[in-house]
């Protein structure tokens, strides 16, 4: 609308183009880091507590799957669930709503000779 007013056709075919462009992005970035994803084994990291740290209330499911490099395990549907587990066994849950991150936990295993 405001292109047509200060511009005419050539002002919405301008904002037509930057709305366009910016979709394109918005998938190349996507497409990239699904495919940088797919190519790590599902449910792994390097570490859990470095994930724990990172993770925010509200983040994107994307956002998510570009800090961890790889898919996460899914554990369930209602409520949706996924697990990354790190080489010393800690592992984090991470509870997904509508495609943003509501809760999560780090468990870690007990150290020989601790008791629970």
């Amino acid at each position: 609308m405001i292109g047509w007013r200060t511009q005419g056709w050539p002002g919405v075919l301008l904002a037509a183009s930057m709305v366009v462009f910016w979709l394109l992005l918005q998938f190349n970035k996507a497409v990239r880091v699904m495919r940088q994803a797919g190519s790590a084994p599902i449910g792994y990291i390097d570490s859990a507590v470095m994930l724990n740290a990172r993770l925010e209330r509200g983040m994107r499911m994307l956002q998510l799957v570009l800090i961890t490099r790889s898919l996460g395990d899914k554990l369930g549907d209602q409520p949706e669930r996924y697990r990354w587990t790190d080489p010393g066994g800690s592992h984090v849950t991470v509870e997904v709503r509508r495609g943003r991150v509501v809760e999560w936990a780090l468990e870690r295993p007990a150290a020989p000779g601790e008791s629970t």
